[in-house]
């Protein structure tokens, strides 16, 4: 999933919404550099990512994509499932998508001081040019995956991913709703289950 899904998935719990957000910039033994609710939030990341990565309802959308994209069709379909939250987020929250947006920025900013330099780097980027909230128009998602594909190493052709999802937009859409219910269950066990193994406080 992407950064608007893990967002959400951190259930209102500030540091978890943190380790969650920088998950993809924490390697190994640096888990330990940041408090426990962080790193709650970091290990919630990777299991709502191994999870994503294998369910077969994700692989069925990465079909539609594959012939085109190649490996790079796992890294779409996630910013494809941030669109389909956004353009749904009434249905999810009853907290306005803008709210919640600024709200993350605004707790992501307090921790600024522990945060890895490289995601601080992307960061300001993400808050000036406001991608969450991009991610609700395909213009947005367009823009996204042009910038994507300017930073991988071979070439994977998503700057033309958005016309794949104006394809395949119905299809996708029964995915994400059917996948992301099973997702929401899962993480929301799994955190539970990650803040019990740090033991009582």
């Amino acid at each position: 999933m992407n950064y608007l899904a893990h967002s959400f998935l951190s259930f209102g719990q500030p540091q978890v919404l943190v380790g969650n957000f920088i998950g993809d910039f924490v390697k190994g033994r640096t888990l330990q550099d940041y408090p426990e609710g962080i790193q709650c939030g970091i290990l919630l990341h990777r299991e709502i990512d191994s999870f994503t990565d294998s369910h077969p309802l994700v692989r069925a959308g990465q079909s539609y994509l594959r012939p085109t994209f190649g490996r790079y069709s796992t890294v779409i379909t996630d910013i494809y499932f941030d669109y389909f939250l956004a353009k749904n987020w009434d249905l999810y929250s009853e907290q306005s998508l803008e709210d919640f947006i600024q709200q993350t920025y605004r707790i992501i900013q307090k921790y600024r001081e522990i945060l890895p330099e490289r995601f601080l780097r992307m960061f300001g980027y993400m808050m000036e040019q406001n991608w969450l909230l991009q991610y609700r128009e395909k213009e947005g998602i367009q823009r996204s995956l042009t910038g994507l594909s300017k930073r991988t190493r071979f070439e994977s052709k998503m700057e033309l991913a958005h016309l794949s999802l104006s394809e395949f937009e119905a299809e996708f859409e029964v995915i994400f709703f059917a996948f992301f219910r099973e997702l929401r269950s899962f993480a929301q066990v799994k955190l539970q289950t990650i803040q019990a193994s740090y033991g009582p406080h």
